[in-house]
């Protein structure tokens, strides 16, 4: 038994330099379809061809290369953050919140890999 309940999403979010460029570069390359792109948010997202797989762009002025954080959808952030934090997960700061949007948490494995937790806010999953 996991300490997370984990929903059946998983986003791969990337800082690139123009979110509007990196998804239509993804649509082109790869048929991958925009979701939507959340302009006060500074994010886009996209449908791979898997199911509830998608990639989150988010704009960097310097993007580090290589950069990709999967981050895993759960349905209560609160619950989700305290159980790995009673683990001694270590996070990176307090959970961001944008109102009616998301809840995102960055976390670290024991290697340093960044990983991160997201709630919908939305309403629509």
């Amino acid at each position: 038994m996991s300490l997370v309940s984990l929903e059946n999403t998983i986003t791969l979010a990337m800082s690139v330099r123009d979110r509007h460029v990196s998804a239509r570069w993804y649509h082109d390359m790869l048929g991958f379809e925009v979701i939507y792109h959340a302009d006060e948010a500074g994010w886009s997202e996209i449908q791979t061809k898997t199911t509830g797989v998608t990639i989150g762009f988010g704009e960097q002025a310097e993007p580090a290369p290589g950069n990709c954080v999967p981050v895993f959808g759960v349905a209560d952030m609160d619950s989700a953050r305290q159980a790995l934090e009673g683990a001694n997960v270590i996070f990176d700061g307090p959970t961001d919140v944008i109102e009616g949007m998301v809840k995102t948490a960055t976390f670290y494995d024991p290697d340093g890999n960044a990983l991160m937790l997201a709630q919908d806010l939305t309403g629509a999953a």
